[in-house]
């Protein structure tokens, strides 16, 4: 039996949970075919199959964690030297532990999204009550069961929920934060306008205006890295936790809105690749589309800095006669590293933005 290992799915990943199979032992693979669904703690990754063949074993059922270089799949033949091969399992000295026998229960059927829901909110799709055409589960079943009473307590947190745990503990022990706060009146913006891709635009310009606070820090080699392209992390409230994908080159785009409406909706269906999630150079919460007006939200390092934008309000605001008018006002926190920036920097920065903002 030829034996492919779990690959790394991810930066820093040691394990992932399997979803769904899409083939079963006695299933032929084509090269590139997908296998099977993995849950990792920061997306849902389908896994291809790294040649042609015949399954011949499943090594877990929907439900088991894998860790990464263990073996996931078995198939039929000799052993072969390849890159993703890691031998005959009879010819190792101990074989991995056996997957529990999988329990006989009722097949509900589902569309591929409403699974990965099910999963991320902790739902057994058996239990659901499928209100769909020919009792087909919808999202709203699973959202329904999720909000019923939990028959027992719960245990401790996993998944992304215990990523983000470790991620805010290390980041607060490590990072010098400092957050500055101002509005920006934007009662000037047309109807309809989002507000994620102007702030997504007046960062890339206050990002050319103050380059020092889109930068990496190396705390270990205290080495300050200026990055030239803006990669801007957003920050993604889910049910199970917090998503941070990254929009790629923020400063060579004059309208974002197509790509962060599609970057937010492949964050919600968890749908993102390991590579939408990394090396982000700043990062944006607009927490204000949820409610709070100003905050002092985490830098995570090695970015620098990270800008939350509060709640749209009307309030009085000064006009230039001294009359008071109420006009609609964006508040603003820019929490900083200050090993990394100084105040200057920081106001600097936030004042480019404010008036990118008002512009």
């Amino acid at each position: 039996m030829r034996v492919f290992n779990l690959p790394d799915l991810g930066e820093g990943l040691q394990e992932a949970e399997i979803v769904e199979w899409h083939v079963k032992p006695g299933d032929s693979l084509e090269a590139d075919q997908a296998m099977v669904s993995m849950e990792t703690d920061k997306a849902i990754v389908e896994v291809p199959a790294p040649f042609s063949g015949k399954v011949e074993k499943l090594f877990g059922d929907a439900g088991t964690k894998i860790h990464v270089g263990a073996p996931l799949i078995g198939f039929e033949g000799a052993v072969a030297d390849t890159g993703t091969i890691v031998g005959d399992l009879a010819t190792k000295k101990a074989a991995p532990a056996k997957a529990p026998a999988p329990a006989q229960r009722t097949e509900v059927k589902a569309t591929p999204a409403v699974r990965a829901l099910a999963r991320s909110l902790n739902v057994d799709l058996a239990a659901v009550d499928a209100t769909g055409p020919g009792g087909t589960a919808t999202t709203e079943d699973v959202k329904r069961a999720a909000r019923a009473p939990l028959a027992a307590p719960q245990g401790p947190q996993k998944g992304m929920r215990a990523t983000m745990a470790r991620n805010m503990a290390l980041a607060h022990q490590e990072v010098a934060a400092v957050t500055v706060i101002d509005d920006a009146d934007v009662d000037h913006w047309p109807k309809g306008t989002s507000a994620l891709a102007r702030l997504a635009r007046a960062i890339a310009v206050a990002a050319k205006a103050e380059p020092g606070i889109n930068a990496w820090y190396d705390s270990k080699s205290d080495a300050r890295t200026v990055r030239e392209e803006v990669d801007l992390g957003i920050a993604v409230d889910l049910p199970d936790g917090l998503l941070v994908p990254v929009l790629r080159n923020a400063h060579k785009i004059a309208n974002a809105t197509a790509e962060l409406e599609q970057l937010v909706a492949k964050a919600r269906e968890r749908t993102l690749s390991p590579e939408m999630l990394r090396g982000a150079t700043i990062t944006l919460s607009n927490f204000g589309a949820i409610g709070g007006r100003y905050a002092s939200p985490m830098v995570v390092p090695p970015q620098v800095a990270i800008l939350g934008a509060g709640r749209i309000e009307k309030r009085p605001v000064v006009a230039k006669d001294g009359s008071l008018a109420a006009h609609r006002v964006l508040p603003l926190s820019l929490t900083f590293d200050h090993r990394a920036a100084t105040g200057g920097e920081a106001a600097r920065f936030l004042n480019a933005v404010k008036k990118d903002l008002e512009s």
